[in-house]
């Protein structure tokens, strides 16, 4: 089965130095929450962002969401034929379970992921539907244990997307950044066996998830 990953994605709850910055604070008392509850939004947060590390590729949940519907709406997920991952810049892994029907809200995914970070599952009928777990990329490689793993960057080969669908067989794992500017960490490119460009500019990644999986939908059920 492919594997999509959403890899270094700008998820995270509101790090330990930042929590007492007057405006996560003033955030936080809105949503009648803890600083350390709540999500890391540049939108909310971005005095507080200000210098820290890996700034451009933090605080930008939005970005995540639109990359997780599109990837969990298409028949290639609700047909279980592809096994979704989101890794985090923080190195934590949400797993999605069948049929997972994420919000549309962004007020109420963001509602959804911060109780996913408290409670760890999030579980109806005894199935679980949401996991997170402390993890890395590299040890979610391994547990995934692809026979090849395509990426998308600016820095990579120039192709097409109907030519990358083509290479992808069963057992590939996809990985595209879920982060807003930047490129992989060299950790994560270097087990990259093939890293792609799909043209000069550079775009956002549900864009990317989108067209991607498309192509490949077209691979198989067309």
């Amino acid at each position: 089965m492919v594997s999509l990953i959403l890899s270094e994605s700008a998820l995270e709850l509101v790090p330990s130095e930042l929590k007492h910055h007057p405006s996560v604070i003033s955030h936080a008392r809105r949503l009648g929450k803890h600083t350390s509850e709540i999500l890391l939004d540049n939108s909310w947060h971005f005095a507080a962002m200000k210098g820290i590390k890996n700034e451009m590729k933090r605080g930008r949940p939005d970005l995540v969401h639109f990359s997780i519907l599109e990837a969990t709406t298409i028949p290639l997920y609700l047909q279980n034929k592809m096994k979704f991952f989101v890794h985090t810049i923080d190195d934590k892994v949400l797993y999605f379970g069948q049929n997972v029907h994420v919000p549309k809200s962004y007020h109420r995914f963001e509602g959804l992921i911060e109780k996913l970070y408290q409670e760890k599952k999030i579980t109806t009928d005894n199935d679980v539907l949401l996991e997170i777990k402390e993890k890395t990329f590299l040890e979610l490689l391994d547990e995934i244990n692809p026979s090849k793993v395509i990426g998308f960057s600016t820095k990579g080969t120039l192709s097409s997307y109907e030519k990358i669908a083509a290479e992808i067989s069963d057992d590939t794992c996809i990985v595209i950044g879920g982060f807003q500017k930047g490129n992989f960490s060299d950790l994560i490119k270097n087990r990259i066996d093939t890293l792609n460009s799909i043209g000069n500019e550079s775009f956002e990644g549900h864009v990317v998830v989108a067209r991607i999986l498309y192509e490949y939908e077209k691979t198989i059920f067309m």
